[in-house]
């Protein structure tokens, strides 16, 4: 798989695909709704719960280079769906809230759990730090014609589902916000939204790459929290500490969900595999590119809330987003 400093090395005469839409897009003021090139240009953006900081960096560098414009549309998967909606607003500058400690700390309490509240709380930041601390203006993301595609995973059935037929008010997108992020255990039950119920979107698509290419994008920039990793085989079995989940807090949902729960080392493996292969052959169809952090960065623990981790995290994603679009911009 490409790093950043790969995306931009020069194997042909001319840029990857995916660098070659946008620039072109750029070069030609192309707005959303008023296309004529024929293709459909995304971005998704990879969570990971704190480990989100990094592709959130990424996200926020993007749109200070000036190239958001360019996609129709934005994905995000667990922390990536809350990066996302941060980016579609009017203050994408809010992104940098991320590298923020107090909000970490008042997203992740161990001591909820003697309150019988969620270790991670979701529903605290989304619903009062979004609204009351840091205002994350909501209508703004509905009006924003780059169209936002939130993931969740659906309770009944384990599939991964885009919540956006679902968004008609700002209710309905914080609630997206919290489904597309609750982490079974960490963050509590399944999150109601319309008719369903939904858990996780990294359960079943923690690279929301796959539901973009069913609905139809030509080209693809995938944001990733993670360095690249070695070559390993996915592990023969699930952790035991998936198992325990499975058995104990995932009990009461459908076997569907288990499964899917207890799949995610080898789906992640194949996401790994299938995008390394699509971005070794540029002619490829749909073209996909991922601009992964630098490995001496290294990353973060998902439960960090290490003030100068976050900060260097943040930082270590705008510097992969600018290494990755130089050429473009």
């Amino acid at each position: 798989m490409l790093s950043a400093a790969e995306a931009t090395a020069p194997t042909a005469s001319t840029p990857h695909p995916v660098l070659e839409a946008i620039a072109d897009r750029v070069r030609r003021a192309s707005t959303p709704g008023r296309r004529e090139d024929g293709r459909r240009v995304v971005l998704a953006i990879e969570g990971g719960a704190m480990r989100g900081t990094i592709s959130a960096g990424m996200a926020l560098e993007l749109e200070q280079m000036g190239v958001l414009p360019a996609f129709d549309a934005v994905y995000g998967s667990s922390a990536g769906a809350i990066s996302a909606t941060w980016l579609l607003s009017s203050r994408p500058e809010g992104l940098a809230g991320w590298a923020e400690p107090a909000y970490a700390r008042a997203l992740i309490r161990a001591s909820n759990l003697l309150r019988r509240r969620p270790m991670v709380d979701v529903e605290r930041l989304v619903e009062h730090i979004y609204r009351e601390v840091a205002v994350l203006d909501f209508d703004s993301v509905l009006a924003n014609p780059i169209e936002l595609h939130p993931l969740a995973t659906d309770a009944v059935t384990g599939l991964s589902v885009d919540l956006r037929p679902l968004l008609r008010t700002t209710a309905d997108l914080r609630l997206a916000m919290r489904a597309s992020s609750a982490l079974p255990v960490l963050a509590g039950p399944a999150i109601g939204l319309g008719s369903g119920r939904y858990y996780d979107a990294g359960m079943a698509e923690s690279v929301p790459y796959r539901t973009a290419i069913e609905q139809g994008a030509t080209h693809i920039l995938v944001l990733r929290s993670r360095v690249e990793p070695a070559r390993w085989a996915p592990p023969a079995a699930p952790s035991r500490g998936a198992r325990v989940t499975a058995r104990t807090a995932l009990r009461r949902e459908s076997v569907h969900l288990r499964t899917t729960y207890l799949a995610r080392a080898a789906r992640l493996a194949e996401d790994d595999d299938f995008l390394a292969g699509r971005e070794a052959d540029p002619a490829s169809a749909p073209a996909v590119l991922s601009i992964r952090p630098a490995l001496e960065d290294g990353e973060i623990g998902k439960l960090t809330k290490d003030g100068p981790a976050l900060a260097a995290a943040l930082a270590s994603g705008r510097r992969a987003a600018r290494r990755a679009l130089a050429s473009t911009c």
